[in-house]
C-alpha cells in the first residue's frame, strides 16, 4: 500500500511538472515578462534580453523532468533535478510573498493566476512530495529497460518540448488566456457592471504626538471614529500604508488608455469603430521587427486604398521616437500611444496585429503568421 501511494505521488509530481511547463511554454513571451519582473527585484536586469530564451529553456526542463519521472528514466538524476528546481522556486515564491515584490508568480501562466502565498503553499506541498521521491529514488524502475530506447524517447520529449515553446513564441500562443483574446469585446471588458463591489482597502496611519513624543498607529476607520484628527498635537508621520482587505469585482481591462501625442483620449474612436480596422501593436519600437512592420505597412496601404480600412499603430514609446520610427519606415498608419503593460497583453508579438470590428477582436496574428492581403479581402474586407 505504501509503495502504491509513493507511485501515486510520483505521478502527481510528474503530471504537475508537465502541466506547468506546457502552460508556460504556451506563452513563453508572457513568462519572459514575468522573469523580467524577478530580474528587476533581484537587480539582475542585465538578463532582460535573455528572458524569453530562459523562459523557453525552463519550460522545456520542467516538461522533460516531469516526463522522465513518469517514465522512470535515470531516476537519481531526475530526482536531483526536481529537488533543485523546487527548492529554488519555493525560495522565490516565499520571497515574493513575504516582501510583496511580485503580485503573481506566473507558475501556471495566465491560465491559473495564483497569488505569491498560494504559490508558496503549492511549492511547499510539492517540496514534501519531491523529498519523498528523492529519498526513494532508487526504488523507481524504468518502464523501458533498453538504454538506446530510453535515449531515443528522452530526445523525442526534449525536441517536442523545446519545439512547442519556439513555435508559440514565433506564432502566438495556442490557447489565449488574456482579455484580448479572439471573440472578446474590449469596451465591454472595460466597464464595471452596476452593483459590482469595488476592492476594499484599509489605510494605516502612523501618528506622533508633538507634545509628549508618543507614537501610535491606527487604521483610517479608527482615525475617523476617535476623531483624533481634531487634536492638533497629533500629526501623521511618514507615508500611510494601504492594504487590500477584500477583493472586489475584477475588471478584466482597466489600464488601457489610447491617446495621441497630445494626450487626447482615442479609446472610443479606435475601439468602437463599427467597421473592420487593423490595430498594429508595437510596444517597443526599438525591438520591433523591421521586415515585419514593412510588410504590415504595405498591407495597410492596400487596405486603405481599396477598402478604406483604417490601420493604427499602438506603441508605448515617446512621440519623438515614434515620429522618427515612422519616418524611417515610411509608415502610412496613424500612430497612437498606450502603456506598455496592456500592449504586451494585446498580442504576444512585436509587431502583432488585431482585427477589430465594433470593439470585438475578430482575429489576431503574429507578424510571422499574418495572412496575405488577398486572404484578408476574401475572408473579411470583401464582406465588410
Amino acid at each position: 500500500m505504501k509503495n502504491a501511494f509513493f507511485h501515486i505521488r510520483r505521478a502527481i509530481v510528474g503530471l504537475l511538472f508537465i502541466f506547468s511547463g506546457l502552460i508556460k511554454a504556451n506563452d513563453p513571451l508572457g513568462f519572459g515578462y514575468k522573469l523580467q519582473e524577478y530580474f528587476e527585484v533581484f537587480h539582475i536586469s542585465f538578463l532582460n534580453d535573455y528572458a524569453v530564451a530562459l523562459a523557453i529553456l525552463l519550460c522545456t526542463l520542467e516538461i522533460v523532468l516531469g516526463a522522465l519521472l513518469l517514465l522512470g528514466f535515470w531516476s537519481s538524476k531526475v530526482a536531483w533535478g526536481l529537488l533543485i528546481i523546487i527548492v529554488f522556486f519555493t525560495f522565490l515564491t516565499f520571497y515574493s510573498a513575504f516582501f510583496e515584490v511580485v503580485t503573481s508568480c506566473g507558475c501556471f501562466g495566465d491560465a491559473i493566476p495564483l497569488t505569491p502565498w498560494q504559490s508558496f503553499i503549492k511549492d511547499i506541498v510539492l517540496l514534501s512530495m519531491i523529498l519523498q521521491i528523492f529519498i526513494k529514488r532508487k526504488e523507481i524502475l524504468p518502464l523501458i529497460a533498453g538504454k538506446k530506447a530510453q535515449q531515443l524517447i528522452a530526445a523525442l520529449v526534449l525536441i517536442l518540448s523545446l519545439g512547442f515553446g519556439l513555435f508559440t513564441y514565433n506564432y502566438l500562443p495556442i490557447l489565449d488566456f488574456l482579455p484580448y483574446k479572439i471573440g472578446n469585446n474590449i469596451p465591454q471588458l472595460m466597464i464595471t457592471p452596476p452593483g459590482a463591489e469595488p476592492d476594499v482597502y484599509e489605510i494605516t496611519y502612523n501618528l506622533k504626538n508633538k507634545s509628549s513624543g508618543e507614537s501610535k498607529s491606527m487604521t483610517d476607520k479608527e482615525y475617523l471614529k476617535t476623531e483624533i484628527w481634531k487634536d492638533k498635537n497629533w500629526e501623521i508621520t511618514g507615508e500611510p500604508v494601504t492594504k487590500l482587505i477584500k477583493k472586489g469585482f475584477d475588471l478584466k481591462i482597466k489600464d488601457l488608455k489610447i491617446t495621441d501625442s497630445q494626450g487626447t483620449d482615442y479609446n472610443q474612436e479606435i475601439l468602437e469603430n463599427p467597421y473592420y480596422n487593423l490595430v498594429i501593436v508595437a510596444y517597443n519600437l526599438s525591438k520591433t521587427d523591421a521586415p515585419g512592420i514593412g510588410n504590415l505597412n504595405a498591407l495597410a496601404i492596400n487596405a486603405a486604398e481599396n477598402y478604406n480600412i483604417r490601420t493604427v499603430l499602438l506603441t508605448s514609446n515617446s512621440a519623438h521616437d515614434a515620429e522618427l520610427f515612422s519616418q524611417k519606415n515610411k509608415l502610412v498608419m496613424e500612430v497612437f500611444y498606450a502603456d506598455g503593460i496592456p500592449l504586451k497583453s494585446m498580442v504576444r508579438a512585436n509587431p502583432g496585429v488585431l482585427l477589430l470590428k465594433n470593439g470585438t477582436v475578430i482575429n489576431k496574428w503574429h507578424f510571422r503568421s499574418m495572412p496575405s492581403y488577398d486572404e484578408l479581402v476574401d475572408r473579411y474586407f470583401g464582406t465588410n
